[in-house]
């Protein structure tokens, strides 16, 4: 019953239904993740361009010029965008360009405005022209390349460069559907009195929020009370929704009806992860729904969602970073430890309060210190990082 967190990844996962694929407008495509590679249909910058506003000219006509001897050019036009110039530069000729504007045939660099002084039907130079300025056809992407890779979650830039690649509309995996419910008689919806020994149903509104960043469909539903008939009656008006995800439950107590229900009428895919915090999670499926256990104490809750569930939703891996200690982090021998920490000048550090019931910890700490199985780390150790932002 007992495995290892990659393992619980690929468990729930293989539960999950297939994806459905849709195509929608880029409007409606912000946070969805890609379902095909996208390649361009045509190539950006669409011609060589200026990168800003002064002249377009040869080079080799201005490599002296300097504020004390500036070096005067003729002008002979002006290019910007939807109006290019249609000549051809040649030695000792200038032409207005604009940011964005097609470079003139003959012409190799751009010499800034500022650095400008006009001359009647001339501008003189007081610093060489730069190539540097120059934006070269296709020098972003080209037609034909394929820029965003399937399985990418469209941000707001890459809906920009979806739109900027020439697609109207893009192909999205259909998000998962998933119900979210807090279990126990504890537990008190935000905004009511709270009686002794109760506490509000922040996991569920967490959860809520990190579904809805990982693109999924969200369902809150009511908390459930401590006992098999509620609970089986919760259970029952789930309708429509691809997975559940229960908040606490789980773990061995007299009142932990989620595993006893799963385990006397559904199936169990396993019962704890060998992982802290976290480890009294569970898998398993209730009349065909697939139900994923998360622990109620909310830091628990939260870490087993991102390093389990949301890489399993989205099909996305998790993704770590290498950054040096900059204090020690103990391992555990038996279990994986995700340990919360702050960063500060490219090293990470100890938050110092681990409890799983400091939630204030989540806000305030900015990644999680992977340390595997019977390992550790002293200062100056490189660890795997997860960040949490």
């Amino acid at each position: 019953m007992f495995v290892r967190v990659d393992e619980a990844r690929a468990l729930l996962a293989a539960l999950l239904p297939e994806r459905q694929v849709q195509m929608v407008p880029l409007r409606s495509a912000y946070g969805r993740s890609l379902a095909a590679d996208l390649t361009a249909k045509v190539s950006h910058p669409s011609a060589t361009e200026s990168a800003l506003d002064g002249i377009a000219c040869r080079e080799a006509d201005t490599l002296t010029a300097s504020p004390d001897a500036p070096v005067r050019l003729r002008l002979v036009g002006e290019s910007r965008a939807g109006a290019a110039f249609t000549g051809e530069v040649g030695a000792g000729e200038a032409v207005r360009i604009y940011t964005g504007a097609p470079l003139p045939v003959g012409a190799d660099a751009i010499c800034p405005v500022e650095q400008l002084q006009d001359d009647g039907e001339g501008v003189r130079l007081r610093r060489p022209a730069s190539p540097g300025d120059v934006r070269h056809e296709g020098g972003d992407f080209r037609a034909g390349e394929t820029v965003l890779m399937a399985g990418m979650r469209l941000t707001p830039a890459r809906v920009a460069l979806a739109a900027a690649l020439g697609h109207a509309e893009v192909p999205i995996f259909k998000p998962l559907k998933v119900a979210v419910m807090s279990t126990g008689d504890e537990v008190v919806e935000p905004g009511q009195p709270l009686g002794a020994g109760q506490v509000y149903n922040s996991n569920a509104y967490g959860l809520v929020g990190m579904l809805e960043e990982a693109g999924c469909e969200a369902v809150l539903l009511p908390a459930a009370p401590d006992s098999p008939e509620a609970l089986e009656q919760a259970l029952a008006s789930v309708g429509g929704a691809d997975v559940l995800l229960t908040s606490g439950g789980v773990s061995m107590g007299k009142y932990d009806f989620v595993r006893d229900l799963l385990v006397q009428q559904g199936k169990v895919s396993f019962w704890k992860v060998r992982m802290r915090p976290g480890g009294p999670a569970m898998l398993g499926g209730w009349k065909g729904l697939p139900v994923f256990g998360l622990p109620g104490n909310p830091v628990s809750s939260l870490v087993v969602f991102h390093v389990i569930v949301r890489p399993a939703l989205t099909g996305q891996p998790l993704t770590t970073l290498r950054l040096r200690a900059g204090t020690p982090f103990r391992g555990l021998s038996d279990k994986t430890a995700f340990w919360r920490a702050s960063l500060r000048g490219g090293e990470v550090f100890d938050y110092g309060k681990q409890g799983s019931g400091v939630l204030r910890s989540l806000s305030d700490a900015e990644a999680l210190v992977v340390i595997p199985e019977g390992g550790s780390a002293q200062v100056g150790d490189e660890v795997d990082v997860v960040l949490m932002g």
